[in-house]
C-alpha cells in the first residue's frame, strides 16, 4: 500500500501546533478524514458521502451546532 498523502486547510493557518481537518485519498472511491492533533483516528468514508458532508457544511445545515 503507498503512503496516504493528507491535505490541510490553507485556511489552519500553517503552524505545527494547530489543529485542524485533514483530508487524503485511498484507493478509487475512497476518501479519509482525520484531526491534524488526533493522527492515528482516521474515519475512512466512500467519495459520495464526503460530497455530501461537505454540501451540508457550506450549506450551513450544521450551524445551529455551535
Amino acid at each position: 500500500m503507498s503512503e496516504i498523502l493528507w491535505q490541510k486547510s490553507s485556511f489552519s493557518g500553517g503552524d505545527p501546533g494547530s489543529a485542524c481537518l485533514e483530508l487524503a485519498r485511498g484507493g478509487a472511491d475512497r476518501r479519509f478524514l482525520r484531526e491534524s492533533d488526533e493522527m492515528a483516528t482516521v474515519l475512512a468514508v466512500d467519495a459520495a458521502a464526503l460530497r455530501a458532508l461537505l454540501l451540508a457544511v457550506k450549506a450551513g445545515e450544521f450551524d445551529h451546532l455551535a
